[in-house]
């Protein structure tokens, strides 16, 4: 993948990103073309080419810069914690976690779009790809709960973080099934059994 040589945030990126953020949301994933981003953000085609090889590609730089996201978030939340103390990085997470899984979120619009196209293996690896930057961000968090004295040293992080995205995926799926039928899953659902599970 080209992109992931480096996500880094030049303001072409950025507005690459943001524009087929903002198409994807109102024509879907299956609608947006590169045609459509060039159109909007008035970049060149050779532009576009030089950070991804094609919309796919793309649609997984989406989804690793809403893990990034999250992580922001997530670092925010230990630097204004106390040593010690995991409820409030705890709860961010879990606020991440609900938030990207709604229905209509641009983040599950991708995820379903480009699991649909799994047998692809050019899509197969893309989607690995976006697996492990969750596993390693997500693996990061517990070390850090760890050193901060919030996580028992016991915990596997690696065990851990593989839970931690087989239930954001999971959550993610669950919520485009389920839909509206009472059973979704509240911040508050998620925080508890983290929390439970964690500390």
């Amino acid at each position: 993948m080209q992109g992931s040589k480096s996500t880094q945030r030049t303001a072409s990126f950025q507005l690459i990103l943001e524009t087929a953020e903002q198409l994807i949301g109102e024509k879907g994933c299956r609608q947006t073309t590169l045609q459509d981003i060039i159109d909007r953000s008035g970049l060149s085609k050779g532009a576009i080419y030089h950070y991804v090889s094609g919309k796919d590609e793309l649609f997984g730089l989406i989804l690793k810069a809403r893990m990034e996201a999250v992580n922001e978030r997530f670092e925010r939340a230990v630097a204004e914690a106390a040593q010690g103390e995991a409820k409030a990085p705890i709860q961010s997470i879990a606020r991440s976690m609900v938030a990207n899984a709604g229905q209509e979120t641009v983040s599950s619009k991708i995820f379903t779009y480009l699991l649909s196209q799994i047998d692809n293996p050019k899509v197969a690896a893309i989607m690995h790809d976006v697996y492990e930057y969750s596993l390693q961000t997500s693996s990061r968090w517990i070390e850090v709960g760890q050193k901060a004295g919030a996580i028992p040293e016991s915990v596997d992080a690696r065990q851990m973080a593989n839970l931690f995205v087989v239930f954001m995926y999971g959550m993610r799926v669950h919520r485009l099934i389920a839909q509206d039928s009472g059973t979704q899953l509240t911040e508050e659902d998620v925080f508890r059994l983290l929390f439970r599970t964690l500390v």
